[in-house]
C-alpha cells in the first residue's frame, strides 16, 4: 500500500502549437480495453470516491479524494494519474494498464518522463453509453492560472446542451465550436455523420484524439463559426459556443475555449442570425448563450432583436441571470485568479467598465432552440424564464414540445376539434378559503420537462377532468357550458388559446 504524494503545485501549463498527442490505434484499443476493465468509469470512480469525496471534486477540492485513493489498486491509481495530477511509478501504471502500460502512455502522448499526465482523461457517460473524454489539465492540477488555449473538460454547460438536446436519428449533424468533442460524441449514438468544428488548433488536435478514443469517424475541421461548413446543410445543429462576454482590453486574456473575441454577447447573436443557412428545412440547432440586458430593457426585447432578421422558430428559456459584479467575479474566478491579486482587481474593474460602456444592467444565460420550418407557415416564438429543476435528460421534453409547438403552428384554428388526453405526468391541485364551497385556485402541474405550473379556471378544470381522448375538445367544452349554465360560444372562444397554450406545453397530447 502506498500514500498518495503531497506534490508540489505544478508550475501553469505553458502550451506550444501542437499538443504532443499521436493517434496510435492499437494503442488506443489498448487503453480503451484496461479503462474498461479497471472500472474507470462514471460510475465505478463515483462509488470508489463516496458521495462526500466525489462532490468535493466537483467543487475542485481533491483532499478528500487524496484521502481515499491511497492504494495500489487498478483505479486508484488511474483516479490519482488522470484526475488528481499524482506522479505515478511506471510499474504502478503497468498493473493498471496492462495492455497499454506507461510506454503506450508516453507514445500517444499522454504521459510524463516524471509519471504525470499531460492531459486530463475523464470519464463519461449517457444513458446507454460509457466513454473518455480528454482535456488539459484543470487548475485543480496546474495550480494557477489557465493558458489562453486551454481547451475545457467536462463542465455544466457542457452537460447542459448535452442534456437539452434532441436525439432524433440524423443522417448530418453539427457540432459548432466542438472544444473536446463532448457534443460530437453524444451525438455520433444517433447521427449518421458527424462534422466537429474548432477555431483552436489545440481544440483540433484533441478533437481528433477524442474521436479516435471513441472509435469514431467524425469529421474535423478548423475554422471560425460556420466557414468550415460553408454552403452545407445539416438536420441538427449544436454548439457550446465561446459565450462569455469579455472586456476588450489590454491586461485580460483571451480564453479560447470561452471567448470569441467579439465585443458584448455579439457571438451568440451571429451564431442565431448565420445558423438558419445550415439547417435543413425541419432542422433544429440547440445552442447555449449570454445575453446583455441594457438598463430599461427586458431579456425577451433583447433576444426578439437576435430572431428578428430570421424566419425560424424560437423557444428560448433563460435559466440565470446576473448583475455585473456577479458576471465579473464568475469568470475571474473561472480562469484561475483569486480576489487580493492585483490581476483579479485589474480584470474586475475592466469588466465593470466594459458593462457600464453599453449601459449593460445585467446579463442573462439560457437555452436556444431554434427550428427551421419545413412549410410555409406562421413562425412560433415561446421566449419564457424557468431557473428551477428540469428533467434529465431534457431532450425528449423539448423533442415534444417542438412537436407540439410546430403543430399548433400548422393548424392554428384545429385545436378544438382534436380528441387530447391529459398527459400522464399532470396533477391538480384546488385551494379554497376555510369554508367556501368552491375553489379560488386550481393549479396544475408537469412532473416531467419543465415542471410548469398553470392556473386554470372551472370549466378548463372540467374539461382535463374528462380529457381522456374520447371526445374532441369542442364536444367536451359544450356539454360543459351547458352544465355550467355558460355561454357556449363566449365558452369556446377563451378556451380555444387556453387548450392550445396546454397542447403546446404538453399537458395535453394526442391519444
Amino acid at each position: 500500500m502506498t500514500f498518495m504524494p503531497s506534490s508540489p503545485v505544478r508550475t501553469p501549463q505553458t502550451h506550444a502549437d501542437s499538443t504532443g498527442l499521436r493517434v496510435l490505434p492499437e494503442v488506443l484499443a489498448a487503453l480503451d480495453a484496461d479503462l474498461r476493465a479497471a472500472d474507470f468509469t462514471v460510475d465505478g470512480v463515483q462509488q470508489r470516491l463516496g458521495p462526500v469525496a466525489s462532490a468535493a471534486l466537483d467543487r475542485e477540492q481533491s483532499v478528500p479524494a487524496k484521502r481515499v485513493v491511497t492504494t495500489d489498486a487498478p483505479l486508484d491509481v488511474l483516479i490519482r494519474l488522470f484526475g488528481l495530477g499524482g506522479a505515478e511509478r511506471d510499474e504502478h501504471i503497468d498493473a493498471a494498464l496492462p495492455g497499454c502500460r506507461a510506454a503506450g502512455l508516453r507514445a500517444l502522448g499522454l504521459l510524463d518522463d516524471d509519471g504525470r499526465a499531460r492531459f486530463d482523461l475523464h470519464p463519461h457517460a449517457d444513458e446507454a453509453h460509457s466513454w473518455w473524454v480528454l482535456s488539459d489539465l484543470s487548475e485543480l492540477v496546474t495550480g494557477g492560472p489557465l493558458p489562453d488555449d486551454y481547451v475545457l473538460g467536462i463542465g455544466g454547460a457542457s452537460t447542459t446542451l448535452a442534456s437539452w438536446t434532441v436525439r432524433r436519428p440524423a443522417g448530418r449533424a453539427l457540432d459548432l465550436g466542438a472544444g473536446c468533442g463532448i457534443q460530437a460524441l453524444h451525438l455520433d449514438a444517433h447521427v449518421r455523420q458527424v462534422v466537429a468544428t474548432d477555431i483552436a488548433a489545440r481544440a483540433v488536435e484533441i478533437l481528433e484524439f477524442n474521436a479516435a478514443l471513441a472509435g469514431t469517424d467524425w469529421q474535423v475541421r478548423r475554422g471560425s463559426l460556420f466557414e468550415p461548413v460553408a454552403g452545407e446543410r445539416f438536420e441538427l445543429i449544436v454548439s457550446n459556443p465561446p459565450f462569455v462576454i469579455t472586456p476588450r482590453v489590454a491586461g485580460v486574456p483571451l480564453m479560447e475555449y470561452r471567448d470569441g473575441g467579439m465585443v458584448g454577447d455579439s457571438l451568440v447573436r451571429t451564431v442565431v442570425h448565420q445558423v438558419e443557412a445550415h439547417l435543413e428545412p425541419g432542422g433544429v440547432a440547440q445552442l447555449l448563450g449570454n445575453w446583455e440586458v441594457p438598463a430599461g430593457t427586458d431579456w425577451q426585447d433583447v433576444v426578439r432583436q437576435w430572431l428578428a432578421p430570421t424566419e425560424l422558430d424560437a423557444w428560448v428559456v433563460q435559466r440565470e441571470t446576473q448583475d455585473p459584479a456577479e458576471y465579473a467575479e464568475l469568470w475571474i474566478r473561472d480562469g484561475g485568479h483569486r480576489p487580493g491579486t492585483e490581476a483579479y482587481e485589474r480584470m474586475y474593474a475592466a469588466w465593470l467598465d466594459d458593462f457600464d460602456a453599453r449601459g449593460v444592467a445585467s446579463i442573462g444565460f439560457g437555452v436556444i432552440t431554434l427550428q427551421r420550418p419545413a412549410t410555409k407557415r406562421r413562425r412560433f416564438q415561446v421566449l419564457e424564464e424557468h431557473s428551477g429543476p428540469v428533467a434529465s435528460p431534457m431532450g425528449p421534453a423539448v423533442d415534444a414540445e417542438l412537436a407540439a409547438l410546430t403543430w399548433c403552428a400548422e393548424h392554428p384554428d384545429e385545436v378544438l376539434d382534436q380528441n387530447w388526453r391529459v398527459a400522464d405526468d399532470v396533477t391538480e391541485e384546488r385551494f379554497a378559503a376555510p369554508g367556501a364551497d368552491d375553489p379560488s385556485v386550481i393549479r396544475i402541474t408537469q412532473v416531467g420537462g419543465l415542471g410548469r405550473q398553470l392556473h386554470i379556471d372551472t370549466a378548463i378544470s372540467a374539461y382535463l377532468s374528462v380529457a381522456d381522448g374520447d371526445l374532441t375538445a369542442r364536444q367536451a367544452l359544450v356539454a360543459i357550458a351547458t352544465l355550467l349554465e355558460r355561454d357556449e360560444r363566449d365558452l369556446l372562444e377563451r378556451a380555444q388559446p387556453i387548450v392550445t397554450r396546454l397542447v403546446e406545453t404538453g399537458f395535453l397530447v394526442r391519444t
